[in-house]
């Protein structure tokens, strides 16, 4: 089954990302893929503080993919999945498309206005040639409308 792999944080841009990946696999017939990634701690000397802040950070981006849940209930026989993963995001991002060879793009949420995020930076850039999908970046600044017409 085609699956559109989206990472989710707390962004505007990442909802974006989402809505568009859900509309497509709605209308392909596919699914999605949310993946959540736990960034690294910095270390604290005492292990069982260390492990807290890590079931913390762990527990926040499980909150943040079932938030992203949410966004899906008005796309009718999307079959979401949440991965979460824990370390480097562009290695996460990896060791995701690789696990899952039915991921057929990467959708990532580019912000409204700036510089890229680092994801987008590096997956457009360098990392694209490691890619074995397309990458569909979209863009932060679309309306909910243009989102719905262009997906």
């Amino acid at each position: 089954m085609r699956t559109y792999l989206v990472v989710v944080d707390e962004t505007e841009e990442a909802e974006i990302a989402l809505r568009f990946a859900a509309r497509r696999a709605a209308k392909t017939g596919g699914a999605v893929q949310i993946l959540a990634i736990v960034a690294p701690q910095e270390f604290v000397a005492w292990g069982s503080v260390q492990a807290t802040i890590e079931a913390e950070a762990g527990e926040h981006a499980q909150e943040v993919a079932r938030r992203a849940l949410g966004l899906l209930d008005e796309e009718r026989g999307v079959i979401p999945r949440i991965v979460v993963k824990h370390g480097d995001p562009v290695a996460a991002i990896q060791e995701a498309i690789a696990e899952n060879p039915d991921v057929a793009a990467l959708v990532l949420g580019a912000a409204k206005g700036g510089a890229p995020g680092p994801l987008v930076t590096h997956f457009a850039g360098a990392g694209s040639s490691a890619l074995p999908c397309p990458l569909m970046i979209i863009p932060g600044g679309l309306t909910r409308e243009a989102l719905d017409r262009l997906s």
